[in-house]
């Protein structure tokens, strides 16, 4: 689920720029002249502010910049343009993402040409013997892949695997000795650390900018499949795509992926993937040319403060199991619905996005430990993890049947006959009433309930009929817990008044 559009925005992947292969001229500027037509002198380090924020060890944030550039190349990709920017617009624009934020009516159609198109992006060298990571979008449909290290060797590239559910790619070189980046944990980063980001924006050459860790654990972007991303205040801009964000001891604790701007540029907002995900996947793509995601078989949902009083347990804290399939790993293992997980393998799990990327990297096959809470107890469980399946697919909308009232105004129910069950696509083990009608800004609807919703339990007792939902719902005045059924799976939704 996408985050609520507070305010206009865009997430651009900090990929660079798609240019027709040409000869680039040379970025590089002489220094501006001072008021005497001389050229100013550079800081000498002993006078430089920035020379002060001395590291552990005695470095300086140029001593770590000097450490880590050597890991971080420029990655360049060659495919068929498929048509022009058109004769209005720049060679910048030419980027799919930049177009599909930029483009304007009234330009014009665009005609089609056979041109060579090139594209810009960063990489990381984690391993001496030629093992490069970036992003998935800078490589993807590449047909040649070229990376330039900073000592100017320049060579080819071969794509290993790659994974778009999280945007990571793997390229291997044939060279040895290379300088590859030694690894942070990235679980242990702290929000205010000083960060070092380096890559190649908008095609200038290597670039070091600075800025702090501003949060951890960012999901629901709505920019991969998988998030839990680094947040930080150091410049990432086009082209940063696949670069190194590192720590002041010169290890790196993310790859550089996508800013949130409202005019395309660098606002203060840039994601990176964590190195402790962006390692996990490179490391099954190195072994299985793929990842195999694991599944625990449950549907979850994060613990609102309405939720966690009606399940009387501690509000925030854990996340909440809506529906187990009893042929699941979690069902064979005994994890029931109603449980609230707490940890996986002793990691806390306080939201629902990071329950899905734990399971999810730890791969099918493996043997997890889950802790949860069920009546007010701990308990943990051993669960063998299985194979991530495709996912399935929503049901329709219904027609509008009974009016209810109280802390049920604004929807409307019906029975869920065998006509409705078959058109909704409602599983045949499916005992509930339909929510035929949500009312657009009524109560229930701010709360989540949805049109095709089917409610199969008010405050724990079954509603297979509309007279047996009307009469638990009579029993809850001024509160209900609901159990739902949606989308093939089942949740808690919890109304107040």
């Amino acid at each position: 689920m996408r985050q609520p559009n507070l305010f206009p925005r865009r997430i651009v992947f900090a990929l660079g720029l798609s240019l027709a292969l040409a000869a680039t001229p040379s970025c590089a500027r002489p220094p501006k002249a001072s008021a005497q037509g001389v050229a100013p002198q550079q800081s000498s380090g002993l006078t430089d502010p920035h020379a002060a924020l001395l590291q552990p060890g005695g470095q300086s944030i140029a001593d770590v910049a000097a450490k880590v550039t050597p890991s971080v190349v420029n990655v360049f990709t060659e495919k068929t343009a498929r048509q022009s920017p058109g004769p209005t617009q720049s060679p910048f624009f030419s980027d799919p993402f930049f177009r599909f934020f930029f483009d304007q009516p009234g330009r014009g159609p665009r005609e089609p040409w056979n041109k060579r198109e090139q594209s810009l992006g960063s990489g990381v060298i984690v391993s001496a013997d030629g093992v490069i990571v970036t992003n998935n979008h800078v490589v993807s449909q590449a047909e040649k892949i070229r990376v330039v290290l900073k000592d100017g060797r320049e060579m080819e590239a071969k794509l290993v695997g790659a994974d778009p559910k999280s945007d990571v790619a793997v390229l291997r070189v044939d060279a040895k000795d290379l300088p590859a980046i030694p690894m942070a944990d990235s679980s242990k980063i702290r929000i205010g650390e000083l960060v070092l980001a380096i890559g190649n924006p908008f095609g200038l050459g290597q670039t070091v900018t600075m800025g702090i860790i501003s949060a951890v654990g960012r999901a629901n972007m709505g920019i991969t499949d998988y998030e839990d991303f680094i947040q930080t205040d150091a410049a990432i801009n086009p082209g940063n795509s696949g670069g190194a964000l590192v720590t002041m001891d010169g290890h790196l604790v993310g790859i550089n992926t996508a800013i949130v701007s409202r005019t395309g540029g660098y606002q203060g907002v840039g994601f990176a993937i964590p190195s402790e995900m962006a390692m996990q996947v490179k490391d099954a793509i190195l072994r299985d040319g793929k990842v195999v995601r694991g599944w625990l078989g449950v549907a979850i949902q994060d613990l609102s403060e309405e939720l966690a009083k009606s399940l009387e347990v501690t509000a925030r804290v854990g996340v909440l199991v809506s529906d187990v399939p009893p042929e699941s790993p979690a069902g064979k293992a005994g994890i029931k619905r109603g449980d609230v997980i707490t940890a996986i393998d002793g990691v806390k799990t306080n939201d629902s996005a990071h329950l899905r990327n734990l399971v999810a990297l730890a791969g099918k096959g493996k043997k997890i430990r889950v802790e949860l809470r069920r009546d007010g107890r701990d308990k943990s469980f051993d669960v063998t993890l299985g194979e991530l399946p495709v996912d399935g697919t929503a049901p329709s909308s219904s027609p509008l049947q009974t009016e209810e009232a109280g802390l049920f105004a604004g929807m409307s129910i019906q029975e869920l006959d065998a006509v409705t069950r078959s058109r909704m696509r409602i599983a045949p083990g499916i005992r509930g009433v339909l929510v035929s009608q949500v009312e657009s800004g009524s109560r229930v609807a701010s709360l989540g309930l949805r049109t095709g919703d089917v409610i199969i339990e008010v405050n724990r007792t079954e509603t297979p009929t509309v007279e047996a939902f009307r009469k638990a719902a009579k029993e809850g005045d001024r509160r209900a817990l609901l159990l739902v059924y949606r989308d093939g799976v089942t949740l808690f939704i919890s109304l107040s008044r």
